[in-house]
């Protein structure tokens, strides 16, 4: 992998299939892996929320989510193949973990989310071993959902609760939890379980599934998006005039 700055932020460029063996190999050799995916509202929340910035930063694998990002990285003159969103790479990491024998737990969601969520993973990896499942409503008693994950054997961890509380909740508990992996997940619980659709390919692939989302969301997410995407297109536009740089490959360190 190979790590680029993209408007201060510190993100990695690598496709799924490169983080997913990063991450698998890692597990195998009893390695920690902290994971964390960047897209536009959470670059810009950096920005103001020292918190997450620290989080993100102190990850181990930082990949870029979201088409916007991917788009400016390419403007700003990266060589950015693709996008690894965090859903994508969850799927890619389940039927790893079905095939290695590696118990995965589930944290995050309402319970009913988690449990609809476990079980229609269960029917889409029948080999896969779900060591346990908690809901994301926990934050009057996080040291027993620690310990809750840490005695269930899992190897992998999916923290499926919002901005800034699943980045700060990982970065706080990490050398606790007992796993060799974590990551944050999002929404994915609720597509899982069929509380929300995701964009059909065509709107991921020229950036618009932001637009799915706040179409089935609107009261949720049309503020957010509204600051986020404005002042990270006012960002880039500023990056853009002040460097005026030429396209390069990538060049950054390994990661």
């Amino acid at each position: 992998m190979k790590r680029i700055e993209i408007l201060g932020c510190p993100m990695d460029v690598a496709t799924i299939g490169e983080t997913s063996d990063v991450i698998t190999n890692a597990i195998k050799a009893d390695q920690f892996i902290q994971h964390v995916v960047v897209n536009v509202a959470k670059l810009v929340n950096m920005r103001s929320d020292s918190a997450l910035d620290r989080s993100v930063r102190e990850c181990d694998i930082i990949n870029i989510d979201g088409m916007g990002l991917v788009f400016a990285a390419r403007l700003l003159g990266y060589d950015v193949r693709e996008r690894v969103a965090g859903i994508d790479l969850f799927h890619r990491l389940v039927g790893e973990s079905a095939v290695q024998n590696m118990p995965i737990f589930l944290l995050g969601g309402t319970q009913d989310v988690v449990e609809k969520a476990a079980s229609n993973i269960e029917i889409s990896y029948p080999n896969v071993r779900i060591a346990g499942i908690h809901h994301g409503y926990f934050w009057d008693d996080e040291p027993s959902v620690v310990k809750l994950v840490r005695d269930s054997g899992a190897k992998l961890l999916f923290v499926a609760v919002t901005s800034p509380k699943k980045e700060n909740f990982i970065a706080r508990w990490q050398a606790e939890l007992g796993v060799n992996f974590v990551m944050g997940v999002g929404g994915t619980f609720d597509i899982l379980a069929g509380k929300i659709n995701r964009a059909p390919f065509w709107m991921q692939s020229i950036g618009m599934e932001w637009l799915y989302r706040l179409l089935q969301e609107p009261v949720r997410l049309f503020g957010r998006y509204a600051r986020t995407n404005g002042i990270f297109a006012l960002l880039l536009a500023r990056e853009m005039l002040l460097e005026r740089r030429a396209p390069r490959h990538t060049n950054g360190p390994e990661t």
